[in-house]
């Protein structure tokens, strides 16, 4: 705009003022546009109450047992584990099974070795040092077996997907009769929560699927919080660690700062103000 224009604008205060308005109105309309139709497109996302959530939350142990059961049992089949490695199960912070559990848990699944004396390959029971193998050889391998799709490994999904664990539960509680008008694509299925709202993984939760031996009820809302739990401690099994450290490190600075305004006090004392 030319200098003559703004001279005609700040001449009339009362066209000053219009066109202040209407210059404030137009950016804000078009500052809130954006965010209406991206609020449109993007699924509602509800968060839920979780043990461990900041700033000095931890994990129910109880719960991360029943979520590994959940993922043993039934996501397994199709996702990895690929970071973690059997012995976490039992180290401090995470489900915490007894050692022979985890030994028996990783006898469980069978892992590649080698090669032996004669140069081959080899498959044994894996050990609590081992990493989860994935349920597929090679990504091409998982695509034939899942309609095309590649499932993806879950060893940081709880972090690496935004809402983490409050996603992870509305996707896994998610799955509907898709609303009238709504076309599905061959092979797809409608879930409120996935972005798009088709997602090609079948509804993995059941009631009644899991037995749990501690007498949770077995329904689908108890089986996808709990194995959301798990995920979360899968991609971050020092969550409590960083809890403990964030709270000292608070109390440190707390103290830090009364020693610093007695400091300063003591210091200006004899200054007058």
């Amino acid at each position: 705009m030319g200098g003559r224009h703004m001279g005609y604008f700040f001449r009339s205060p009362a066209r000053s003022r219009s066109a202040i308005l209407a210059v404030a109105l137009l950016s804000a309309i078009g500052a809130y546009a954006p965010s209406v139709n991206a609020a449109g497109d993007a699924p509602e996302i509800a968060a839920q109450s979780w043990s461990f959530s900041a700033p000095f939350g931890t994990f129910d142990r109880a719960q991360l047992q029943r979520g590994f059961q959940v993922y043993k049992e039934v996501c397994a089949s199709c996702h990895g584990l690929r970071l973690l490695h059997f012995r976490n199960l039992g180290e401090p912070g995470g489900p915490e099974f007894a050692e022979e559990a985890v030994k028996a848990l990783a006898a469980e699944a069978e892992v590649k070795d080698g090669p032996n004396d004669e140069g081959e390959m080899f498959d044994r029971p894996a050990r609590p040092s081992d990493k989860f193998p994935s349920p597929f050889a090679n990504p091409q391998e998982a695509r034939a077996a899942n309609n095309g799709a590649n499932p993806p490994d879950l060893s940081v999904m709880a972090k690496a997907r935004p809402g983490g664990p409050d996603y992870l539960y509305a996707l896994l509680t998610g799955y509907a009769e898709a609303p009238a008008g709504v076309e599905i694509a061959d092979g797809m299925n409608y879930n409120k929560a996935f972005p798009g709202h088709q997602i090609a993984m079948a509804p993995p939760l059941d009631s009644e699927l899991v037995e749990y031996s501690d007498g949770t009820a077995p329904t689908v809302e108890n089986y996808a919080k709990d194995v959301s739990a798990f995920l979360m401690w899968a991609a971050e099994p020092k969550l409590e660690e960083r809890h403990r450290l964030g709270f000292r490190f608070m109390i440190y600075l707390a103290l830090l700062t009364v020693f610093l305004y007695l400091a300063k006090r003591r210091i200006w004392s004899d200054v007058k103000h």
